[in-house]
């Protein structure tokens, strides 16, 4: 069922029961511990928009011994280690430090391929923060924070890096649970990379390994989402329905295929959320109507379709919309609430418009009403005087008859 509170709204989190429980264990509560549905933060809650997702580019190389010294060549002394620091982005809030050089600039990996990678996390004071010795994701999908996203790309097959970040681009303002990481913090981060493989091919791959892979995606935009990240949510939302709408190659159940339209429309409702966050109120609404095809009853939807639908000035619309919803579940209170505030904000509008043409038309009933009685008053005026005048014929012609006799 759906659990929405007055001022807060849902999302589809469904696959993280068995986390959250061994996180419960560990006396810490995950990101996304709170079940099927999580309950999305305050708006006041909320910090200054995300930061834009960044590419890598050719940054700046500061050396420690001579300052402002630029455009360093890393690769031209590979026999020993390098002590130069690369500046990724350079604003210097982003540094790479190679500590053993791996195999070339061709062993690069590439965005799109599966890394494999060493990871040791330190806060600036030296504090240990995580540990993970064959963490996977996949290059430039978000799937990690956007530190190791950004600098990963820059490394060589078998280098071993020091990475140091500021909060930007790692945990943010929010800080996280699990890793426990206090707000605004910054990270050094001890990267060795493993290996790099292509990412598999969608056509090829079994539906099973497809469902989990598109739900992988689509909890990673919940977490983005969490964080107040909206536009890095819609990204991971985003790959995730590409997943699930890609062609196969593979016979599929109907059951399997079934599940993954279940997790397409959760990333449609998720994706519609943060495109709310973020006005974007056309692209919130193609979501939902993409969703509705597939499940035309889906209550999440149609109520998220009700809220952009008023956003737009459509109340009607909005109002039967939501209407629908609440058919479909009469018990639900957010549903109620917005639906009754919707009601009276309309029929206020409703009322204001009346007032204003009566102001710029006149008082039309008060108008007609003096023209009534004035066409009242001179139709009686009319009857008056005919009256009058054929009693003054008469008595002329009776004199004259009487006069004749005479």
């Amino acid at each position: 069922t759906l659990r929405m509170t007055e001022k807060e709204e849902t999302m589809d989190i469904s696959d993280n029961q068995d986390s959250a429980q061994s996180a419960k264990k560990n006396g810490r509560t995950s990101l996304l511990d709170s079940g099927e549905d999580f309950e999305v933060l305050n708006e006041e809650d909320i910090d200054d928009d995300p930061p834009p997702l960044e590419d890598a580019g050719g940054g700046k190389l500061k050396s420690e011994e001579q300052n402002g010294k630029e455009n360093v060549d890393t690769d031209s002394d590979p026999s020993g280690p390098v002590e130069e620091w690369l500046d990724v982005l350079g604003n210097d809030q982003l540094k790479k430090k190679v500590l053993e050089p791996g195999k070339g600039r061709d062993s690069r990996p590439q965005k799109g391929q599966n890394v494999r990678i060493h990871l040791k996390s330190f806060l600036t004071d030296g504090t240990p923060v995580q540990e993970q010795r064959d963490l996977c994701f996949t290059l430039g999908d978000g799937d990690v924070i956007q530190a190791l996203d950004l600098t990963v790309q820059l490394m060589e097959m078998e280098e071993k890096a020091l990475i140091q970040t500021d909060a930007k681009y790692a945990y943010g303002t929010r800080g996280s649970v699990d890793p426990e990481v206090p707000p605004n913090a910054e990270l050094s981060l001890e990267v060795e990379l493993l290996e790099a493989t292509d990412a598999p091919d969608l056509e090829l791959l079994p539906p099973v390994e497809k469902i989990a892979l598109a739900s992988h995606k689509r909890e990673r935009g919940n977490v983005h989402y969490q964080r107040g990240d909206y536009a890095f949510a819609i990204n991971s939302y985003g790959i995730a329905l590409q997943i699930t709408e890609s062609s196969s190659k593979v016979d599929i159940s109907a059951e399997e295929e079934k599940e993954l339209i279940d997790v397409k429309v959760k990333c449609l409702n998720n994706m519609a959320a943060s495109q709310l966050k973020l006005d974007h109120y056309d692209a919130a609404l193609k979501s939902c109507v993409s969703a509705l095809a597939h499940q035309p009853e889906n209550i999440k939807a149609l109520f998220r379709m009700g809220k952009v639908l008023a956003l737009q000035g459509e109340y009607t619309e909005a109002i039967q919309t939501l209407r629908k919803a609440l058919k479909l579940e009469p018990s639900n209170k957010t549903i109620h609430a917005e639906l009754s505030k919707l009601v009276k904000k309309h029929s206020e509008q409703r009322g204001a418009e009346q007032a204003m043409y009566k102001k710029m038309l006149g008082n039309p009933s008060s108008n007609s009403t003096q023209k009534h009685r004035a066409k009242s008053s001179w139709g009686l005026s009319w009857k008056w005087l005919f009256g009058a005048t054929a009693v003054a014929i008469g008595g002329v012609a009776l004199s004259v008859v009487i006069a004749a006799r005479n």
